[in-house]
C-alpha cells in the first residue's frame, strides 16, 4: 500500500499526467528538481513513495523499494511477488487520474531504476493504451514472462529508455539486454546514452521535456 504521492503542476488545466517512480532507498522526492526543471504545464506529475521492505542484497536492511533485491545483479534472482504487488499498486494510480479526468492515452508511466523497471514491467502488461513510457537507468523485470504476460494495447506505446554508459549499479549489459528483448518482440524503443553513471544529466532531461511534449500531443503546450 502506497502512502500519499508528491503531486506537482503548475495550473489547474491538467490534461496529462506523468507517474514517475523513484529508485531503490529514495522517496517521491528525489524527482521533484527533475520535473520543475521540465517546466511542463497542464501536466500533473505523480511521485509516488515506495513502501519500505527489508532488501536482501542490503543485508536486510529496511527502506523504499519497489521490490527486494537479492543479487548483485538484478536479474540474478527476482522478487515476482514484490513487482506484481507494485504493479498492482501503480495500476490503482492509473485509475485514480483516470477518475480524475485524464484518460489512460494521456499517462506516462516513468522510473528511475528499480521505479523504471516497475514503470517497465506496469505499462507493458496494463490494458488500456498509455501514451508512453520513461524508462531511465533500468532495466526489464521477469522478461521470460512478457511475451505471455504483455498486452497488445501497448504493443506500439512509445518507451523512452536512457542509460549511462559508467553505470556499475545496473550495467550496460543488463540494459542492453533488455533492450534487444523488447526490440526483438517489436516494442518502439527510443534509445540514448549519456556520458554518465548512475544518475539523470542535463541532457536527458533535454531529451525527456521533448518526449513528454511529443508523446503527450499539442494540448501540452497550450
Amino acid at each position: 500500500m502506497l502512502g500519499q504521492p508528491i503531486e506537482i503542476s503548475s495550473n489547474q488545466n491538467i490534461n496529462a499526467s506523468v507517474i514517475w517512480m523513484h529508485g531503490l532507498g529514495a522517496d517521491g522526492n528525489d524527482f521533484v528538481p527533475v520535473v520543475e526543471m521540465l517546466d511542463l504545464p497542464h501536466i500533473r506529475f505523480i511521485l509516488p513513495h515506495a513502501p519500505y521492505r527489508k532488501v536482501t542484497r542490503n543485508n536486510g536492511y529496511e527502506m523504499r523499494a519497489w521490490y527486494d533485491i537479492y543479487g548483485l545483479t538484478p536479474i540474478s534472482r527476482e522478487d515476482a511477488t514484490g513487482i506484481n504487488e507494485s504493479q498492482l499498486a501503480i495500476e490503482a494510480l492509473i485509475a485514480h487520474e483516470i477518475k480524475r479526468g485524464v484518460p489512460a492515452n494521456r499517462i506516462v508511466l516513468a522510473g528511475f531504476s528499480q521505479g523504471g523497471a516497475i514503470a517497465l514491467h506496469t505499462a507493458l502488461r496494463y490494458p488500456q493504451v498509455l501514451a508512453g513510457v520513461l524508462a531511465l537507468s533500468t532495466y526489464l523485470p521477469l522478461n521470460s514472462l512478457l511475451a505471455a504476460q504483455k498486452s497488445t494495447a501497448n504493443q506500439q506505446t512509445p518507451i523512452f529508455m536512457a542509460h549511462g554508459v559508467d553505470d556499475t549499479v545496473i550495467t550496460m549489459e543488463t540494459c542492453k539486454a533488455s533492450l534487444a528483448i523488447l526490440q526483438a518482440q517489436s516494442y518502439r524503443v527510443d534509445w540514448h546514452e549519456y556520458p554518465m553513471a548512475h544518475s539523470v544529466c542535463i541532457e536527458e532531461i533535454a531529451d525527456i521535456q521533448q518526449f513528454l511534449n511529443a508523446v503527450l500531443g499539442d494540448l501540452a503546450a497550450e
